[in-house]
């Protein structure tokens, strides 16, 4: 049917009307910031950062059935734990999240490993949530080696647990109980073969507290299952199921090593003395593109020695080529670490590295750096 003309016109009139619609749709889209997109780890070993310093892993070492976690900007929940292990024997994995080392993926700018006697104190804090049809325990673990070792096995595992859901036990068996960081607990000891576990069993399940890691750490240290020249390598918490397990979250972590005179954790990790440190990042900026020149410097009273600066680039920018440093990671969290000529920054010194890349929309610096885990100043 042909249309007639003052149809035709209405026709024409709505079309514009739409075409008008869509364009304001278009363009408040457009300048709506992008949402943060949660990242799903399946793979069994799979990790990514998070908040630019902390490691979220899978850790799927004891089956062959699926599992994915959840990787939010301040944790990571199961969202899938299929199969079942026997629970007179290990678990199924440990998803966790971790300061420190685990067999060579070190946490960006940690501090650890650090040795014992040079560490004043280490806060940390974390927040669990549960679920009641699955066999799981929740478990801060701390490691401890006479080495300050990056891989493998250390020699001896503290096991905090703050829950325990089913017919499971730690390794060992129970040699009493004690009151650690006002706490009461079961006390377990044993060898699973590889290294030696010292188990503290909460009697009810805790939700979120906030703590002394070197208070279990001087438990093991009585026990003769460490000395002081000993090295605190990981931190680490999360769960190990031994049958189901989705559900379980980790809503919260947060780590910090203290070293010397009881500053915010001693740069470098080097022979006492108060830390600080200071960031100048100087940009040159065009279209599309810039450079930054990073000068860390050292203004504590100890030398810093094996250098990592952590720091998260804005987003929409991306590392494409760097100079004086060894950078990981090209956009979002990015650790620099010292190459072998410039490896040592004496008190009053400094190191200075530098990288090109490209970026999107407005151009901005990192908020913040963390050099060896402590917060530095910027100039």
């Amino acid at each position: 049917m042909r249309l007639l003309p003052h149809r035709l016109d209405t026709a024409r009139a709505l079309l514009g009307s739409l075409l008008a619609v869509f364009a304001l749709v278009a363009a408040l889209l457009a300048a709506a910031p992008s949402a943060h997109a949660d990242t799903q780890i399946c793979d069994a070993y799979g990790s990514t950062t998070i908040q630019g310093r902390y490691v979220v892993q899978n850790n799927r070492w004891g089956t062959s059935a699926a599992q994915c976690i959840t990787v939010t900007s301040s944790g990571f929940k199961v969202s899938q734990a299929d199969g079942s292990v026997p629970t007179n024997g290990a678990p199924k994995s440990y998803p966790s999240v971790y300061n420190g080392c685990h067999y060579t993926n070190c946490s960006p700018g940690t501090a650890l490993p650090a040795r014992l006697d040079t560490i004043s104190s280490a806060p940390t804090g974390i927040s669990y949530s549960y679920v009641n049809d699955a066999v799981y325990d929740a478990a801060y673990d701390i490691w401890l080696d006479p080495t300050a070792r990056k891989d493998g096995v250390n020699r001896t595992e503290i096991m905090v647990w703050f829950n325990k859901v089913g017919s499971i036990q730690p390794v060992g068996s129970q040699t009493g109980t004690a009151t650690v960081a006002g706490r009461s607990w079961q006390v377990w000891s044993g060898s699973n073969g590889s290294n030696n576990v010292l188990s503290f069993v909460a009697p009810s399940a805790i939700g979120s507290w906030n703590f002394d890691v070197m208070d279990f750490v001087q438990q093991a240290v009585s026990r003769q299952l460490a000395s002081n020249n000993w090295y605190l390598t990981s931190i680490q918490a999360g769960f190990e199921p031994w049958q189901n397990g989705a559900g379980l979250a980790v809503t919260s972590f947060s780590s910090e090593i203290r070293t010397g005179g009881g500053g915010s954790g001693n740069p470098g990790g080097g022979s006492g003395g108060q830390a600080a440190c200071q960031v100048a990042y100087a940009t040159n900026v065009w279209q599309g593109g810039f450079t930054a020149d990073v000068t860390i410097r050292n203004t504590g009273s100890a030398p810093v020695d094996g250098w990592k600066l952590a720091f998260t680039l804005p987003s929409g920018q991306g590392v494409t080529s760097a100079w004086n440093a060894t950078l990981s990671g090209s956009s979002g969290a990015v650790t620099a670490s010292a190459l072998s000529h410039n490896t040592q920054i004496a008190p009053g010194g400094s190191q200075t590295f530098g990288f090109q890349g490209s970026y999107g929309g407005t151009f901005a610096a990192p908020s913040s750096f963390t050099l060896n885990g402590t917060a530095c100043t910027t100039a």
